[in-house]
């Protein structure tokens, strides 16, 4: 019997979806349990489509939309730094870092071996802390960050050493030599800024997962909630700024754990116990394509995107400030 393959047009191009091939062959490569679908990139197809992509940015096709068409809107950056649709009914899907998308897509997601087991049995097969004698460091190029980041960096500075690499700082290490330049970062710093440049539900994105976890450094971190980071991350493997009052006061435990190596590797327990998985975001539009899923709109995206409760200007610690996003 031959099944009907799923036509996904990605209606802003191949670009950053690099290496994903038109046609087939991405889901046959990827052995998707459910691969009758292809890919194309030609616009002249949209009204034969089953599903239009819209990455990051949002142009009405103008064409007679049949009923069974399904729209999905994709944002890999946060509500500031996204596109503000001023169109109703017009997508069925949405495919975000968010945990409530109908389509989630994680900039990298984190998965046990087995889930009962979240600590090596085995314990740790170094020191994390040998031979380190630097505090804290942070490389970032964005000086005007919406969350203040850069600001409670300097109020940090007061109270333990915090060397801020790049435009915002006065020392360097050129993206041209980044490998070098974590290298460096695990050799001599206890602590590593995973400071993302806007409070956001669910926005946790390569600063935290790459520049962090991926390292033998210890992340603190800012920009999604503090149950958000509960979720995504292994237990015990970073530090949220949200935890204390103030920069005195986080800088005052990371003294503490400066000063307490055993305490200081307790944060590195997780390593071994699972890995970052791949989620096979075309694979699971595939599937979902292939079911049958009542047709479903959002009247408007904005009010689910960008609405109260979504992202915030100050901490978290002060959700009555929660703002939506204009």
């Amino acid at each position: 019997m031959q099944v009907h393959l799923k036509k996904i047009l990605l209606y802003n191009g191949l670009g950053s979806w690099s290496p994903l091939k038109q046609g087939r062959e991405s889901f046959l490569q990827s052995q998707c349990p459910v691969d009758t679908c292809t890919i194309s990139t030609n616009k002249a197809e949209a009204q034969d489509a089953d599903a239009i992509l819209f990455k990051d940015h949002f142009v009405n096709p103008g064409h007679l939309r049949p009923g069974n068409q399904v729209w999905i809107l994709y944002f890999l950056e946060c509500p500031y730094h996204t596109q503000h649709v001023k169109h109703n009914d017009v997508f069925n899907w949405t495919a975000t870092y968010r945990r409530d998308s109908d389509l989630v897509a994680p900039y990298e997601k984190w998965a046990y071996y087995n889930d009962k087991v979240v600590e090596n049995p085995h314990g740790l097969d170094r020191n994390y802390a040998a031979n380190k004698t630097k505090k804290v460091a942070w490389f970032v190029s964005n000086c005007g960050a919406r969350n203040k980041r850069l600001q409670y960096a300097h109020e940090l500075q007061k109270h333990i050493q915090v060397d801020i690499y790049g435009s915002c700082g006065t020392k360097k290490c050129p993206r041209s030599s980044q490998g070098k330049c974590f290298d460096m970062l695990d050799k001599d710093y206890k602590f590593y800024l995973a400071f993302e440049n806007s409070n956001c539900k669910d926005y946790i994105t390569e600063k935290f997962y790459v520049n962090g976890l991926q390292r033998n450094v210890l992340p603190i971190v800012m920009g999604a909630r503090p149950e958000d980071y509960a979720r995504s991350a292994p237990k015990h493997s970073y530090i949220h700024v949200d935890e204390f009052e103030s920069p005195k006061h986080l800088a005052e435990y990371l003294h503490q754990l400066d000063r307490d190596d055993d305490l200081y590797n307790n944060y590195f327990r997780w390593k071994g116990t699972g890995e970052f998985i791949n989620t096979y975001f075309f694979c699971r539009m595939c599937a979902l394509l292939h079911a049958d899923i009542p047709v479903k709109w959002y009247r408007d995206v904005n009010d689910w995107w960008r609405g109260p409760g979504t992202c915030t200007a100050v901490s978290w610690r002060k959700p009555k400030l929660s703002e939506p996003i204009r």
